[in-house]
């Protein structure tokens, strides 16, 4: 069920309950180069771009995947099967409950991504802890010229 949330805009809710290692929905949408996608989203502050292998080609997702919002304490991770991204269940959820996974961003120019999860152990970022670091090298070295 896709409603109001908490996290950000809209989301996507359970109806039931759904057992940890479930194959809850696929990411589905055109498949199209990160070029294309950069030109044609280039003055949008909303993408539903999901990238596939090492990021050349993405996934401009329709559907009800596109509506699940992340967090940095997940119910949900991704698994990319034969070019087709799942969305499985990392533990039990419950009926009524928020579905998420960790986007892991590592692409954005100088957008920061934030993010309003609310988790313990919120990273204050939808960035991958690896692009973070990435970012803080880049701005020190910046900063050094």
């Amino acid at each position: 069920m896709i409603r109001s949330s908490a996290i950000h805009a809209a989301g996507c809710y359970t109806t039931t309950p759904i057992p940890a290692g479930s194959r809850v929905v696929e990411y589905t949408g055109p498949r199209i180069t990160k070029d294309v996608a950069d030109e044609k989203y280039e003055d949008s502050p909303t993408t539903y771009l999901f990238g596939l292998g090492e990021g050349e080609t993405v996934i401009d997702g329709h559907g009800t995947a596109m509506f699940i919002n992340h967090s940095c304490d997940p119910n949900c991770e991704t698994d990319e099967q034969n070019g087709r991204v799942w969305i499985m269940a990392l533990r039990e959820i419950a009926a009524h409950e928020e579905l998420t996974y960790d986007y892991n961003l590592y692409d954005g120019d100088e957008d920061e991504a934030r993010c309003n999860c609310g988790a313990a152990k919120c990273r204050k970022s939808m960035y991958s802890p690896q692009e973070l670091r990435r970012r803080k090298r880049a701005a020190k070295r910046a900063a050094a010229r």
